[in-house]
């Protein structure tokens, strides 16, 4: 799935539940240069998608 991290754009190859109490870890393949990146939850959007309105923003943004 195509997310925007912080770091940049990426794609989401894996999502290790944190438990009832912990943010979710994603691991993201770097679309920039292939390498493997670990984000909590709250650090991920998914990448634009018209279907559902959804707007490729910079990764900062705090509404869900």
């Amino acid at each position: 799935m195509p997310v925007v991290t912080p770091m940049g754009d990426g794609y989401a190859i894996y999502v290790e539940s944190g438990g009832m109490f912990e943010n979710d870890v994603w691991t993201v393949c770097m679309a920039l240069d292939g390498s493997i990146k670990h984000f909590n939850t709250s650090q991920v959007r998914m990448w634009q998608n018209a279907t559902f309105g959804i707007e490729k923003g910079d990764g900062s943004s705090s509404r869900i």
